[in-house]
């Protein structure tokens, strides 16, 4: 598969990655041929860079640490709780920590792979995927932390609830002149009603727009003042807006991994940052890339612990007739780098 920019994309091309909808089912099935008009639609509801089947690039896998049932669960069961809250119903704390469970165990699982947060998201469905996005990112980061299965599982609630305080959120609450009516505070209220979860996760959604130098909402704690789970949360939750792809200013991942590194000792904490960028790919699998060689080539494969130095995929020769095909691992090319990448 190729991770492209749907502008490159061409009527009769195969989709590389299931597209979903705002309640989890499948809008786009991976393999469908598309369409001029699915790409078009693709276009309108929002959608920038996705995966297509590439018959040089079979062998290449997205990756993804998430089984797809797991997904969709967890899709749907944000999309059901969100809209009892948006209409004053009561939601079910059991039904998240079961979706929460069903993600720890791919987490587990998938110990050994990079985070790719590379689903496509939709106008509908990103405010879902950004939770699922955000709770993934931080449970890595904490299993790489060292933290146990409990301490997992109210951090990656806390982190998959983070935004909960949003749904009917005024105009201008997330102002600092309206700090009180901050979407931290809430949500806090939301969740800490819930006895069936730790008041941990109530502070994580609280805390989590907190910065380590005192600056951030909606208290304007600092350092260790806030808790532990918030300031992992917060680095997810920067990270994923980063890359959202759904603004003009989104960031590419390896761009976001730059910026998100210029916040180290101000709004990030600086070792949650180590943690980070061990865990999260920065150049996903697909990416076409320009190296300092000055060839072109496709990201094959990544290296735990060396997410910036990735395998690429290299056609070299004069004509396509005598075209030799060869991988180079910048793991042990360590004076090769990638300096662009092609969208």
């Amino acid at each position: 598969m190729k991770y492209v920019n749907v502008e490159s994309v061409e009527a009769g091309e195969l989709l590389g990655k299931t597209v979903y909808s705002s309640n989890g089912t499948v809008l786009l099935s991976a393999g469908v041929q598309l369409t001029v008009y699915m790409v078009n639609t693709l276009k309108r509801i929002g959608v920038t860079m996705l995966y297509i089947q590439d018959e040089a690039y079979k062998d290449v896998d997205a990756e993804d640490i998430l089984d797809e049932t797991t997904k969709r669960a967890i899709i749907n069961e944000m999309s059901v709780t969100l809209e009892s809250i948006r209409s004053g119903k009561d939601w079910s704390p059991r039904k998240v920590a079961l979706s929460i469970e069903k993600l720890l165990n791919d987490v587990l699982n998938g110990r050994e792979m990079l985070v790719q947060l590379t689903d496509i998201r939709t106008k509908d469905n990103a405010q879902y995927v950004h939770a699922m996005n955000v709770c993934l990112l931080s449970s890595v980061i904490g299993l790489n932390m060292g933290l146990n299965y409990n301490q997992l599982k109210d951090l990656a609630v806390g982190a998959l609830l983070h935004d909960i305080g949003k749904v009917g959120e005024p105009p201008g609450s997330g102002s600092a002149a309206n700090s009180s009516l901050h979407h931290t505070w809430r949500g806090f209220e939301v969740i800490k009603n819930k006895r069936e979860f730790s008041l941990l996760v109530a502070h994580t959604a609280l805390q989590h727009h907190e910065h380590v130098d005192g600056t951030g909402m909606p208290r304007g704690i600092k350092g260790s003042e806030f808790h532990l789970f918030a300031r992992i949360v917060s680095v997810a939750n920067i990270y994923d807006n980063l890359i959202n792809g759904l603004s003009k200013d989104s960031l590419m991942p390896h761009e976001a991994c730059e910026e998100m590194m210029a916040l180290s000792g101000t709004k990030l904490d600086r070792d949650i940052l180590i943690e980070f960028n061990k865990s999260v790919s920065v150049y996903p699998n697909g990416t076409a890339v320009r190296l300092s060689t000055k060839e072109t080539g496709v990201i094959v494969r990544q290296h735990r612990g060396l997410p910036g130095r990735p395998v690429i995929r290299v056609a070299r020769g004069s004509t396509r007739y005598s075209l030799d095909v060869v991988e180079i691992d910048l793991a042990q090319h360590t004076t090769v780098f990638i300096e662009a990448v092609m969208t």
